[in-house]
């Protein structure tokens, strides 16, 4: 999509289908200080992907992927203190990534 070769049409023109639903979603203290207080988090997302080609009308894969993304919410040395949001934001980009990279290589 980054580079043109695939766009998000009407579903009706599709050569293909990705679908998927959230099958986990969690937020846990992944680092404490050394006072115990939480100083790191860990997002985990699990989404069921489901990739067809409606040309040739046949599922190419199914899976489910889980991806976790870790935030600080305090400052450290070079990383400014993230919220859950952020976290989240970023184990979703490591889900669309490989999401992409499957469908790609199936296709």
């Amino acid at each position: 999509m980054r580079d043109n070769h695939l766009k998000v049409v009407d579903p009706k023109s599709a050569n293909c289908e990705i679908s998927g639903k959230v099958t986990q979603y969690k937020n846990t203290v992944f680092g404490f200080t050394n006072t115990s207080q939480a100083q790191e988090y860990r997002v985990t997302i699990g989404v069921q992907v489901t990739f067809k080609d409606r040309v040739k009308n046949r599922e190419l894969w199914s899976d489910e992927i889980v991806r976790t993304s870790n935030y600080n919410v305090v400052d450290a040395p070079g990383h400014p203190a993230q919220s859950e949001l952020d976290g989240r934001k970023d184990a979703i980009s490591k889900i669309a990534d490989e999401i992409l990279s499957r469908s790609v290589e199936g296709w």
